[in-house]
């Protein structure tokens, strides 16, 4: 009679290798949104991603609304901290970021003053975009401070800029007049609030970007 031993069968290296892809593929999961929308890798748009996105824009544009006189010699004009935010959002989330929340969040502002809010709209961007790229490359404090002091020297010379070019057009002002502003007004008015800017988004920005991106 013939004895019936237990079969015996080598391990299934397929069935290794598969365990070990699903092992891999259920890691990688884990640090992808199920409802991203966008290619991978750390720029992918997710609907965290948006709604947090969404919260910077509707902050900036609560802010924006929110502004009084810090240079007596011109009460006229009025520093607003919207400025922070896009330079938070800039550092969490990088350059495109900034540019988005620079522009949509001065967008209700064209229905009642069109050109001021061009004239924040590239202000803005100067500020943030410059700041976000150079704090992209150095992400350390140092980069930070190097980051804004660069976004509010690039800030200032576009508010000059804008304000000689664009004011004329609304405020029924001369040229020539609005030049004449620049050192005792415009100036230090400009690097009064690029200051507050700066030094407030370097007190924050690190514990915001810490719990938005949890």
């Amino acid at each position: 009679m013939e004895e019936t031993r237990p079969s015996m069968s080598m391990p299934n290296s397929h069935s290794h290798t598969t365990t070990n892809k699903d092992t891999r593929t259920n890691k990688d999961t884990r640090f992808n949104d199920v409802h991203s929308t966008g290619a991978g890798g750390s720029g992918r748009w997710s609907t965290k991603r948006i709604a947090v996105y969404a919260l910077f824009v509707a902050l900036a544009m609560v802010l924006s609304f929110f502004s009084f006189p810090i240079f007596p010699a011109a009460p006229w004009l009025k520093y607003d901290p919207s400025g922070i935010v896009v330079l938070v959002c800039g550092f969490a989330f990088g350059p495109a970021a900034a540019a988005i929340i620079s522009i949509l969040g001065f967008v209700p502002h064209l229905f009642t003053n069109p050109f001021g809010a061009l004239i924040s709209m590239i202000v803005a961007l100067a500020l943030s975009v410059p700041a976000a790229l150079v704090y992209r490359r150095m992400h350390s404090r140092k980069g930070a401070v190097i980051g804004i002091v660069s976004g509010a020297v690039l800030g200032v010379i576009a508010a000059i800029l804008c304000n000689v070019v664009i004011t004329p057009f609304y405020a029924h002002m001369s040229m020539a007049k609005v030049i004449a502003m620049i050192v005792p007004i415009l100036l230090p008015f400009n690097l009064m609030k690029f200051a507050i800017h700066g030094v407030v988004t370097f007190l924050i920005y690190k514990p915001i970007s810490t719990l938005i991106n949890k």
